[in-house]
């Protein structure tokens, strides 16, 4: 599936000062307690914390904050996965993988 039916500008200016905040916050005694937990926001594994990367839930390439309600721990591959798709948009493109492995299955 393409992705290039999202389409969306993003603010340079923006984008530096949440990576900075970001920065800040991998920092924290906060940040620690997420990744020492271990699990993936999106896939519910457990992970050594050195295996977990920052996610922004809504991207801040998309708007999205660095703040603690907007970031969670994940893995290397959902967080590849995921890229800049918002929590509706990854839906919807499960949803649409979902029905149409379905209607391959019945074209056989």
């Amino acid at each position: 599936m393409s992705d290039d039916w999202i389409n969306f500008r993003k603010d340079p200016q923006h984008i530096a000062r949440e990576k900075a905040k970001a920065r800040q916050l991998r920092k924290s005694r906060w940040w620690k307690e997420q990744l020492a937990r271990g699990v993936c926001h999106y896939c519910g594994k457990t992970f050594p914390p050195e295996e977990l990367t920052m996610d922004h839930v809504v991207p801040i390439a998309r708007g999205g904050k660095s703040v603690k309600g907007n970031l969670a721990p994940c893995c290397k591959s959902c967080n590849n996965e995921k890229k800049y798709l918002t929590p509706a948009e990854i839906l919807l493109k499960k949803l649409k993988q979902t029905q149409g492995g379905q209607e391959d299955e019945t074209d056989s």
